[in-house]
């Protein structure tokens, strides 16, 4: 399997989610859900085969990540749409899996076999994936955050995104753990505070502040949604903002992606 593959495995997925959201406006619950596991299926069947082509896990490049994202989007959106009924969550779900994949396409990345030292862990896979997971319940949080500052704040919604963000923010944390036994193995420490470790940092925190502020009896349902839609760049910062900081060129162990 190669690149040039992607296309097609991407239009395929992306009609069946895009069904799968029609569906679900249509309140045809059961066939939203089939179509929408079955595109999450055909995904990750392609990142499966980058995987046993490149013979490493695809998560080297940013585009490579970008992948997991698509996946994890879907993945994501289903899960809300389960638990809550959400009928424009699988939409927004779709139509953000759409852009990080057409991003994927049209600035397409050379992905090769080779992987240096630092990645050959154990622990790359599971730190980038359970990280992957965490990003993608963390931007359907945001979507909750956006379509509530629009929409009205209601408690059942506001819990919602609560229960969202207590997710994200679980696998963030397994995700930091993963990282910090990698880096021991990789670099000898488990924490050096270059640029992405304090923007992950922040990131951690931020959303920690959220969810004690949201504990909080006094506290303002507005406040806390514009604390989320903080939180969401500071993740953006950290996943591939840090790229363009002029203090991460050529001192950030975790530039190698780039």
């Amino acid at each position: 399997m190669n690149w040039d593959s992607f296309i097609y495995f991407a239009i395929v997925a992306v009609l069946l989610w895009a069904a799968g959201a029609f569906f679900a406006w249509r309140s045809r619950s059961k066939t939203a859900i089939i179509l929408t596991v079955v595109g999450i299926f055909v995904f990750f069947t392609y990142i499966l085969s980058m995987w046993v082509t490149l013979e490493r896990p695809p998560m080297r490049t940013i585009g490579e990540t970008r992948l997991w994202y698509s996946l994890f989007l879907p993945l994501a959106g289903l899960f809300v749409y389960s638990r809550w009924r959400y009928k424009w969550i699988l939409t927004f779900s779709t139509i953000m899996a759409i852009v990080f994949i057409c991003v994927n396409l049209f600035k397409p990345e050379i992905h090769t076999k080779m992987l240096m030292p630092a990645l050959q862990s154990a622990w790359f896979a599971p730190h980038v994936i359970v990280y992957m997971f965490a990003y993608a319940m963390l931007g359907a949080s945001f979507l909750m955050a956006l379509w509530l500052m629009f929409k009205g704040v209601s408690d059942s919604a506001l819990e919602a995104t609560d229960n969202l963000v207590y997710v994200g923010l679980a696998f963030m944390t397994f995700g930091m753990l993963f990282g910090a036994l990698w880096a021991k193995e990789a670099w000898g420490h488990y924490w050096s505070w270059d640029p992405k470790e304090t923007w992950a940092a922040a990131t951690w925190l931020g959303y920690l502040v959220y969810i004690h502020y949201r504990r909080y009896p006094h506290h303002r349902p507005k406040t806390a949604l514009w604390m989320l839609i903080v939180c969401f760049f500071l993740l953006q910062m950290c996943w591939w903002g840090i790229n363009y900081l002029p203090a991460a060129q050529g001192t950030s162990v975790h530039t190698y992606g780039s």
